[in-house]
């Protein structure tokens, strides 16, 4: 048995500090619990009173003399160290604490260690502190301090949060939503959220998870947890806030600058698919349709509009979003030509409001011509649902009707949320269709499921390209060339003589670069396309002069486009490889992608797409046109590398990578070994 059965399973509850004081955490614990219909044994525990609710009153827990699943405690900080000590001599099984456990304990300790080791010791799990508990809906089980809804009905959403507020918020959502686990984590003293994930990931019931986060304290039981849902196609619908001030202080290398705090939770959520958002309406609308059954086919959106003007509105907004619209077939065009008012143009989004002909075959029509096509993967019913339109339930009966005809995720995308009659939307989901609130939100979740769609085609990660043997961080460019890394030949110099001999070796023109600095081109410590031994000398001497007589003499590489590849440092997670803009650019452009390594050359070429540069860089006329395929190679080579050199390297920067027609070759190297 899982030690979190007793809990979250639990058949008996014993509430301590129970009340009859209207609005007291005691009063409204039992409350809840009654309230929710649960089935098990329930002991209130408090001296004064004899009973509760109908229900025996004990004085101590130590009384009841029965098994006690979790021990409820309903207290202040001041009886919390007695309580819980004579909760665990009972033999609860487990706890949940709504106090914030601030202050000391009896042995000068902080309260929150002294009770974290008290559980622990005795093997039982804690709930909380500072939490609102946890609801199980499917077994009727509320153990929260605070007003729930009277009805929660059961489904498939897992929802575990660090925020108490949210965990009540998500409870009383208007949304249907239907949870079978709901957590508020609170301080996570011995049970983690991780520990909850993969409790709810073992439930039959569980569709979707979705977490609200401010950190992770079980890193290997997370990324655990993170597997499990991708071997079970199990939807991970994540919002991270906070960032610490970690490794801000100081910044060595342009890698860490542009990491920032984030970069490992956008690797980690990339490595296993979670679908990350960036508000609780993006994660409710995301919830909502990751909760239907249906499951789309690699393609795009298709969608259908009462509004030319919110039409215009849901192009621009998908292409903001990167929500591909689908190409429509000629097929399709001539059954929407058929069904449209003339002046309508058979394309995808379609406008399809007119007056010539009944206004719910028009969208039946138009709405099931979408669904058949083959490059629609998504179809949405982008309309208003305002009171007004519910006096016919046009819209509504027109979306149940479409949906009939297809196995294809439908759904309705509402523009304005505040303007969505709860009436309709009601009927609608009652028919399984999802209602979306919001224009961005509702395409941002529709971007999350084709995302999820893409991603199920992708093939399994392919075996590493390298065996590099041993190499030595005392030569970074023979590093890189035992990971087979092109690198531009290099010449480390100490004197004006030396560089002109290199030069001469390599061929005119050449790169000087100072050797007294990291950051070299901020102190004039690079000059480029040096053409004759006249300049190089000038160069070298005024260089020798500012910053050291150290250089190195590189050959001059043709570019097309200037990448930056790095590595950081997690102290939870370990290496995270970040590509970016190269060059100047690299901490101008906040553009970047954030990786776990290993990845294969087919995953880093899905990675260069995400960036800004590489979507706008494909389409590009240039007069020197790059090799991609070269770029993917490099940097799963690169983070092989990464991977290899954990806890030997600190960070590192290949700043920048030179694409050209016919290789990717990295110019300058710089690492920071583990101190």
């Amino acid at each position: 048995m899982n030690s979190l059965d007793h809990m979250l399973r639990a058949g008996s509850v014993a509430i301590v500090g129970a009340s009859g004081r209207p609005g007291s955490v005691g009063e409204q614990t039992l409350r809840q619990l009654r309230n929710g219909g649960f089935g098990g044994a329930i002991y209130p525990v408090n001296p004064g009173y004899d009973s509760l609710a109908g229900l025996e009153c004990y004085p101590d827990i130590g009384s009841i003399g029965q098994p006690i699943d979790v021990a409820v405690l309903a207290v202040s900080n001041a009886r919390l160290e007695t309580e819980t000590t004579k909760a665990l001599e009972a033999g609860a099984k487990s706890l949940t604490i709504f106090a914030s456990c601030h202050g000391a304990a009896v042995d000068g300790t902080s309260l929150r260690e002294r009770i974290t080791l008290l559980a622990s010791r005795a093997g039982a799990p804690i709930c909380g502190g500072n939490g609102m508990g946890f609801v199980n809906v499917e077994e009727r089980l509320r153990i929260c301090g605070f007003y729930q809804p009277d009805v929660l009905e059961p489904g498939g959403v897992s929802f575990l949060s660090h925020s108490g507020s949210l965990f009540s918020a998500m409870l009383h959502s208007n949304r249907a939503l239907a949870f079978n686990l709901v957590v508020s984590t609170g301080l996570e003293q011995n049970t983690r959220m991780s520990d909850y994930l993969q409790w709810a990931l073992d439930l039959e019931s569980t569709r979707v998870v979705a977490l609200f986060m401010e950190t992770i304290r079980d890193p290997d039981g997370f990324a655990k947890g993170l597997g499990i849902a991708r071997d079970r196609d199990i939807p991970i619908v994540a919002l991270k806030v906070g960032a610490s001030s970690r490794g801000q202080a100081a910044v060595a290398t342009h890698s860490q600058a542009i990491a920032g705090d984030d970069a490992v939770y956008e690797a980690l959520f990339d490595s296993y698919g979670v679908h990350r958002v960036l508000t609780m309406d993006e994660m409710t609308d995301t919830i909502e349709l990751m909760s239907s059954a249906r499951r789309p086919h690699r393609g795009g959106l298709g969608a259908v509009h009462d509004s030319g003007g919110e039409r215009a509105l849901l192009i621009d907004t998908a292409e903001r979003v990167g929500v591909p619209l689908a190409d429509l077939s000629a097929t399709t065009a001539e059954t929407l030509t058929g069904l449209l008012d003339p002046g309508l143009e058979p394309v995808n989004p379609v406008d399809a409001w007119g007056t010539g002909r009944d206004a719910r075959e028009v969208f039946v029509g138009c709405l099931s011509a979408l669904a058949t096509d083959p490059g629609v993967a998504v179809v949405a019913f982008s309309v208003d649902l305002t009171v007004e339109e519910r006096s016919e339930d046009a819209y509504a009966v027109a979306v149940l009707e479409a949906a009939a005809t297809t196995d294809k995720p439908i759904a309705v995308l509402a523009n304005i949320s505040t303007t969505v009659d709860q009436a309709q939307a009601r009927a609608v989901r009652g028919g399984g269709v999802p209602v979306l609130h919001g224009t961005e939100t509702g395409l941002r979740a529709i971007g999350h499921l084709l995302d999820r769609a893409d991603r199920s085609a992708w093939p399994p990660p392919a075996p590493r390209l390298t065996n590099p043997g041993p190499a030595r961080l005392d030569d970074p460019f023979e590093l890189l060339d035992r990971y087979g890394i092109p690198t531009a030949k290099t010449v480390v110099v100490g004197t004006g003589e030396e560089a002109v001999q290199a030069a001469r070796t390599l061929g005119f023109p050449v790169v000087l670069k100072t050797g007294g600095a990291d950051h070299r081109t901020d102190v004039g410590g690079v000059v480029l396309n040096i053409g004759d031994e006249t300049l190089l000398l000038s160069a070298y001497e005024d260089m020798a002069v500012r910053l050291g007589p150290m250089a190195t003499v590189s050959e001059q590489i043709e570019a097309s486009v200037e990448v930056g590849l790095g590595m950081v440092t997690d102290p939870q997670f370990g290496p995270v490889v970040l590509i970016s803009a190269g060059g100047t650019l690299i901490e101008v452009l906040s553009d970047r992608v954030a990786l776990l390594p290993p990845v294969d050359v087919f995953r880093a070429e899905r990675a260069v797409d995400r960036l800004a540069m590489g979507k706008a860089l494909r389409g590009h006329r240039r007069r020197v046109p790059p090799n991609f395929d070269a770029l993917f190679d490099v940097v799963a080579r690169f983070s092989e590398l990464a991977a290899d050199f954990a806890g030997v390297i600190s960070t590192m920067d290949l700043n920048p990578v030179i694409v050209g027609p016919a290789s990717a070759v990295a110019v300058d190297v710089l690492i920071g070994p583990v101190q």
